[in-house]
């Protein structure tokens, strides 16, 4: 019962059971299911009643495909609300945004949706990804990061607190990686936070493989029976390893148990839990289960497809518009634009240029498409296809072999074949590529390619039927795809330089293609460059100049850039910048020049930085991949059918400068995402413009008890009907630690006629002012002064109302009688966070042992009697030996200690250290350390313990 395939029990008749079916937009990898856009362009709606009902169109699908294919499970593996941090993620496509607050209230409304409204029955029973903290892809199995309490408390906790307490999860899943030095699968915080949020019982299943990771890459535990208790003992239900066959999670379990490293009462609590969630599905009282009449007729329906149209409509961002939008009837611009002028070249037709024009992408939590729809089809079917022309901006080339002749495409190699995953696998990572198709071979005439420069490097191949050449599980590459996908994607390749040439590297398995009599092929094992065949480039057109050519040969261009979800950032692989690949660069720029009529419609899982766009050209919009309906959404509100309301959902920064480091997760330190980043990003949090004008009046701020009541009316000044998103911010004015700029708090998207007022109301807790005070490890609200801010972004405040919250001011740092917890520092320099044992708590040690890391302790109370001792709780595994320094903030020393070697990482020892410098009072604290030391607390007495008792470090 604790793997992931759990079988049956014919004696109990109970019937087998799967954890978890991917439904993060859609039903994944089960076949054909409505799509709707990603994540991330969900969370760009700014609505949670769109999620809602998403959410329940997905679960009705997810029943209604069980009732055909019963290995489609109850258990729904979304949605994710890690929130997007750092905008180069691979996974940046699959969470709501970089704001808790909103990712919590998307997350809250998407599961209200999967779980559906019966009082007993849930329809589907989502659990949340990733536990915890988890924002890289690389060495995301191996990597830790260091997370302070304020970051834990104020950030990372919330989105998932949010969705909990709303009643509406059945669990969570951990992520791969490591916080403070201790894999999430064994995270303390599973038990002292999550499962305190609610009285519900709440399964934890582990992400893929992930168990076996605590004995293996991450040598956590010596022993796969000890990682197995460990996750057991840490709250972990459900274990996902060794795909379809439990025998090695049975085995380590049984040999847990017989080591005594767990008891029967951990196993029947995890099995509790789980048939507990079965039972909340109906699986026990079928004739009760409301849903169990949902069958295969409720799978595309017209009312999830009108849907997935109205979500992919509210997910577009007008990030900029000079009047060129929204393009007439004739192709044109807006009111003052005309339909083209004549100079530009056919007037009333309107190019569509680039990698997204003719494209409706999946990515890999999607389901096979039904309908796709790109802006090519839509635009064709809106204004006829003579009036619009194409470019898909990929280079024309041919290759010529070292070896002599040309590499050649037999016709007919790219025979129709299904989309990955259409044969109903599990998962599309177990399908293997295409054998029955005649390789890529050499040949007398050459065969054009477009090859597309996703940037990087990474290319593919197109033959002139469409199809991507794609290496097959026999080795030989093959035009057998209809498009980049898979786990292991076989369809990118990079042309390495090599002498007067280049080498043709596949990606996927990372070598390199040699010719052989049979055709193209991989090169084997222990085969070098030696044995590769040797390419000459030739270009017969570049990308930009069939750019420029169509561009000059419309009234309007539209550029379509962006991704493939599949290529160069996605799960496991970050981004190494935000810049858009160069080869797209230069469309945008030859389109412009051609015909400054020119649109940027960015199609991406992710932010970009393109500045130079947003000054040159007139109207630049984004849309994360949109799902089935993509290209008649963004046509919709490119011509003025639907005004465009999305907001960005996070930062668009104007470069890679604006960025920290991909690992550093302290985003107060790190002075990241908008709640405290200093600089000027390209688009702000919250960012989007309208076809419409909206004015803000009379904002309002009453207090009742312990909620804020804020009231505004919002006035659409505008000619056409238009939703409005507005925003309410928190800032306080005076903080005495390091706050955000502001804060969402709360937010409403609504729809407001043409000169109608709306009023909005919006009730916010005091509490939500406040902050963890690490000092005293609680929440707290300090007295002082506050504003409320409502307006349209958290760059665009329109209004601002003050509030005061009083009480007495916040006492200090009660160091003489609680000691400090060296996690607990309000500032730090090269430190980092690490576990204090294997099961729980947080000590600090320096980043780089060869420099000294620092903490800052502010408004220590020493009492009146200054302390003359301090007892240092440290460990060191490393021969040798460590210093730990004392220092007030105005420099007076207080001594230092000399921590041995103590024989291991968690051996802990006392260290006394006599106190020079006498301070009393309240006093700010610096502790440095130096060299590959471990500090877990610290404490202060006086020698005579008749005068006053210092505490036992020890005991702590």
């Amino acid at each position: 019962m604790l793997h992931q395939f759990a079988p049956a029990v014919e004696r109990l008749r109970i019937a087998a059971f799967r954890t978890g079916q991917e439904a993060l937009h859609g039903v994944a990898w089960m076949g054909p299911a409505t799509v709707f856009p990603q994540a991330v362009g969900l969370g760009a709606s700014w609505n949670p009643d769109l999620l809602r009902r998403i959410g329940e169109a997905v679960s009705t699908e997810v029943r209604g495909m069980r009732a055909r294919d019963p290995r489609v499970g109850l258990n729904v593996w979304a949605p994710v609300v890690n929130p997007l941090r750092d905008p180069r993620w691979g996974r940046n496509e699959e969470g709501y945004s970089e704001d808790p607050a909103l990712t919590a209230a998307l997350a809250t409304a998407y599961t209200r949706g999967l779980r559906g409204g019966h009082p007993r029955y849930w329809r589907t029973a989502p659990v949340l990804k990733h536990w915890l903290a988890h924002n890289n892809e690389t060495g995301r199995d191996t990597t830790s990061a260091s997370v302070p309490p304020r970051v834990l408390h104020e950030y990372d906790l919330p989105a998932f607190r949010g969705p909990v307490e709303a009643g509406a999860v059945a669990g969570v899943m951990p992520a791969y990686s490591l916080v403070n030095g201790r894999p999430n699968h064994l995270s303390p915080y599973l038990e002292q936070e999550l499962r305190t949020w609610t009285d519900r019982e709440l399964v934890v299943c582990s992400d893929a493989a992930a168990p076996s990771n605590i004995a293996g890459s991450q040598g956590y535990h010596a022993t796969h029976e000890e990682a197995a208790a460990a996750a057991l003992r840490a709250g972990v239900d459900s274990f996902t390893d060794h795909d379809q066959d439990p025998a090695p999670t049975i085995a380590r379990v049984r040999g847990a148990l017989e080591r005594g490293l767990i008891g029967e009462h951990h196993i029947d609590t995890a099995v509790r839990r789980l048939l507990a969630m079965r039972r909340e599905l109906g699986e026990f009282d079928p004739e009760d289960d409301p849903y169990a009449g949902l069958g295969p007729e409720h799978v595309d329906t017209p009312a999830h497809r009108e849907l997935a149209r109205e979500a992919a409509e509210q997910a577009v961002v007008l990030l900029k518009n000079d009047g060129l939008l929204p393009l007439s009837a004739h192709g044109g611009g807006g009111e003052d634009a005309g339909v083209g002028a004549d100079a530009a070249g056919g007037a009333g037709t309107v190019a569509v240029i680039g990698p997204m024009a003719d494209a409706c992408k999946r990515d890999w939590y999607s389901g096979d498409l039904i309908r796709r729809s790109t802006l090519r089809g839509a635009l064709a079917e809106r204004l006829g296809a003579g009036r619009v022309v194409h470019a898909d901006g990929s280079d024309r080339v041919r290759l010529r072999c070292a070896s002599g002749g040309w590499l050649y495409v037999p016709a007919g190699a790219g025979a129709p074949e299904a989309a990955p995953g259409s044969a109903g696998s599990l998962n599309p990572a177990h399908t293997e590529g295409r054998t029955d198709l005649p390789p890529v071979t050499r040949g007398e005439h050459p065969t054009e390619l477009a090859l597309t420069d996703w940037g990087g490097g990474v290319l593919t191949l197109h033959a002139p039927d469409g199809h991507c050449l794609s290496a097959a599980a026999d080795g030989f590459v093959r035009a057998s795809a209809e498009e980049p996908g898979g786990w292991v994607v076989q369809e990118t390749f990079v042309l390495d330089p090599h002498g007067d040439g280049h080498l043709l590297r596949h990606l996927g398995s990372g070598r390199l293609c040699r010719l052989t009599p049979d055709g193209l092929r991989t090169t084997g094992e222990g085969e070098g460059p030696e044995s590769a065949e040797v390419f000459t480039v030739e270009v017969t057109e570049r990308g930009e100049d069939a750019a420029a050519r169509a561009a000059a040969a419309a009234g309007t261009v539209i550029v379509a850039a962006g991704n493939d979800p599949h290529i160069n950032g996605r799960e496991t692989e970050d981004r190494t910048t935000l810049a858009l690949p160069p080869a797209q660069e230069r469309l945008w720029r030859a389109a412009r020049a051609a015909n400054p009529r020119t649109v940027l419609a960015l199609v991406s899982s992710y932010p970009y930085a393109v500045p130079e766009a947003d000054a040159e050209l007139p109207a630049v919009l984004w849309t994360a991949h949109g799902g089935q309906a993509a290209g008649t959404a963004l046509t919709r509100v490119l011509f003025g059918d639907v005004s465009p309301a999305g907001r960005l959902p996070q930062t668009w920064y104007a470069g890679d400068d604006g960025l920290p480091g991909l690992f550093d997760y302290d985003i107060i330190g790190a002075r990241a995402t908008y709640l405290y980043f200093d600089g000027t990003p390209l688009y702000p949090f919250g960012h989007g413009l309208s076809y419409s004008r909206f004015s803000y009046d009379g904002l309002t701020v009453t207090r009742d008890g312990d909620t804020l009541t804020a009231v505004l009316t919002v006035t659409n000044t505008g000619d056409r009907d238009a939703d409005e998103v507005v925003q309410l911010y928190a800032r306080a004015v005076a903080p005495r630690v390091p706050r955000p700029h502001r804060q969402l708090v709360a937010h409403e998207r609504r729809r407001l006629a043409a000169g109608e007022t709306g009023r909005f109301a919006f009730t916010v807790p005091v509490a939500a002012l406040g902050h963890w005070d690490v000092a005293h490890g609680r929440w707290t609200t300090d007295p002082g002064r506050y504003e409320l801010q409502a307006g349209a972004s958290s760059a665009d405040i329109r209004l601002t109302a003050p509030v005061a919250v009083g009480g007495p001011p916040p006492a200090p740092r009660p160091v003489r009688e609680s000691g400090l917890e060296a996690a607990h520092y309000d500032a730090s320099g090269n430190a980092v966070l690490v576990d204090r044992t294997k099961t729980r708590g947080d000590a600090v040690a320096p980043a780089d042992p060869g420099a000294a890391a620092r903490l800052l302790f502010r408004a220590c109370d020493f009492g009146p009697a200054a302390p003359d001792t301090a007892v240092l709780l440290a460990a060191r595994a490393e021969p040798g030996e460590a210093r730990i320094g004392l220092a007030l903030a105005d420099g007076t020393p207080l001594g230092e200690a000399v921590v041995p070697c103590t024989d291991g990482p968690y051996a802990y020892r006392a260290v006394e250290l006599t106190l020079g410098g006498a301070p009393r009072g309240v006093r700010d604290l610096w502790i440095t350390l130096r060299g590959a030391v471990r500090l877990a607390r610290l404490d202060f007495g006086l020698r005579d313990a008749s005068r006053e008792p210092s505490r036992a470090a020890g005991g702590h």
